[in-house]
């Protein structure tokens, strides 16, 4: 026997809220608003305060809410929140409680970063802190707040994208250009006048020769930024604080001698905006002679050496280092190098002595049986040396002034250079002849291909070699130069 059972269906009435018993348990919603411009200019802080004044007044006329306060960011990009210090504090507030609802007049007021936008949204969102977008009349509560949310944000990040695109555009027209500028309220030496043109701070340029001066002189960046604050010399944008990579940025940059790269650096994506070194993604202009001088182009070049003389010398290549004495004592029996060694170090009878660098480069066995001498020899020898010399100034003078004529003269090298660089032509002729004979007449592409190849080896050949003589005679150049600094001296 089947047994059956009859459908039941029972409802469960909703429970019915409680009326208010006064108007004590009415609590107004506590709002805030946001606000942001992008720039510092006079018409950016005008609208800022635009703002402010809107929202206090709006926000306050409602019974309903009750006014928790107005955040804004000034001169802050809508690109990223990390610097924006008052947005940043606007969401810890609102998830701690102190905040239910915010308005803002637009998505891309409140960020341009799609990714930040939603991630916010949501963040509140699940705390039941709602935001109002005035422009776009969104609602992030509404079931249909999200969905227009993500695509108006993606619209806003496009724009800014089209815009930064349009920006860098610009700046890489400049560049082509040549124009050249120099951001001069952070740039040491140079100001602009009246018109807008580069000229010459002749005070803040007595610093920068002096950087030069101590530089080739044989001072390190560290001596330099302390003689520097020592003589309480104004840094870059102000203060007597100064940094060795100041320093070393001073010494590099080749705007001091009068020309311009351009181009150095580029930002490869517009939401980071992170700046990096440009190795050659992007052309870059060199543009001579483009601005007034604080150093000339030869004393540049020293300096250009002597950097990369110090980092050769950091890297093992050759000796050098901060003593004065480092990198010139050879030793004579062996051809190494001498270098100090402290003897004693934690007593009263420590002493610093000089010893060949090879003597004991084999472990356990010695290879040079020079001696070491003490400092304080060393330094004594020079100095009769040195009055020795000073006694017979003219003589030698005029000796070493015959010297660095025929010992650094470039003549050799710009005869050999002649030659090659008539070769370097003839070659390239040669190739022209070639390319023009098989247009003309087709001939044996193997025996073409083999010819041109060959040709085309012997120019590279020629080529770097001319290279090569060149940096050869603005080496030799530097060290006239460098000589000819000393004489003077």
């Amino acid at each position: 026997m089947t047994t059956t059972f009859e459908r039941k269906l029972t409802v469960i009435p909703a429970k019915a809220k409680a009326a208010p018993d006064s108007a004590a348990t009415f609590r107004r919603k506590r709002v805030a608003a946001y606000g942001r411009v992008s720039t510092d200019s006079d018409e950016q802080q005008e609208s800022f305060a635009a703002q402010y004044d809107y929202y206090c007044g709006h926000i306050r006329s409602n019974p309903e809410w009750e006014f928790v306060g107005f955040y804004g960011d000034e001169a802050k990009s809508g690109t990223s929140t990390k610097q924006r210090t008052q947005f940043n504090q606007m969401i810890a507030d609102a998830l701690a409680g102190k905040i239910e609802f915010i308005v803002t007049k637009s998505i891309s007021r409140f960020a341009r970063n799609t990714l930040d936008t939603l991630t916010n949204v949501r963040l509140l969102k699940d705390k039941g802190v709602r935001i109002y977008f005035e422009t776009q009349n969104i609602n992030t509560l509404d079931a249909k707040g999200e969905v227009l949310l993500t695509i108006l944000a993606a619209l806003a990040q496009d724009e800014i994208r089209c815009l930064s695109e349009n920006v860098a555009w610009g700046k890489r027209k400049r560049f082509a250009d040549g124009e050249v500028f120099i951001p001069t309220k952070r740039f040491l030496g140079f100001d602009k006048d009246a018109e807008g043109k580069i000229v010459i701070n002749q005070n803040e340029a007595k610093t920068v020769r002096l950087i030069y001066r101590l530089f080739l002189e044989g001072k390190t960046a560290s001596h330099i930024k302390t003689t520097l604050e020592r003589l309480r010399v104004s840094a870059p944008g102000g203060g007597e604080r100064w940094h060795t990579g100041t320093i070393i940025s001073i010494l590099k940059n080749e705007k001091y001698c009068g020309d311009a790269l351009l181009q150095k650096n580029y930002v490869p994506d517009f939401l980071t905006k992170k700046v990096v070194k440009n190795d050659g993604v992007l052309p870059q202009y060199y543009i001579e002679n483009s601005h007034p001088a604080i150093i000339s182009k030869e004393i540049f070049q020293m300096a250009q050496q002597e950097l990369s003389r110090r980092q050769s010398a950091k890297s093992g290549k050759s000796p050098g280092g901060g003593n004065p004495l480092t990198g010139k004592i050879l030793c004579g029996e062996c051809g190494g190098w001498f270098g100090s060694k402290v003897w004693h170090s934690t007593s009263k009878y420590r002493r610093i002595i000089w010893r060949c660098n090879d003597k004991y480069k084999i472990k356990g066995a010695k290879t040079c049986d020079l001696p070491h001498l003490d400092e304080a020899v060393i330094k004594n020898a020079f100095v009769d040396v040195f009055n020795g010399i000073f006694t017979a100034k003219a003589e030698i003078l005029a000796n070493l002034e015959s010297l660095i004529q025929y010992a650094l003269s470039v003549d050799s090298i710009d005869r050999r250079a002649g030659a090659l660089q008539d070769e370097v032509n003839r070659l390239e002729t040669a190739i022209r002849a070639l390319i023009e004979r098989n247009s003309r007449s087709p001939l044996s592409q193997a025996e073409y291909l083999t010819e041109y190849e060959s040709l085309a080896a012997a120019h590279k050949e020629k080529t770097e070699n001319l290279l090569t003589l060149a940096q050869q005679r603005t080496a030799l150049e530097n060290r006239k130069q460098m000589c000819n600094v000393f004489l003077d001296t």
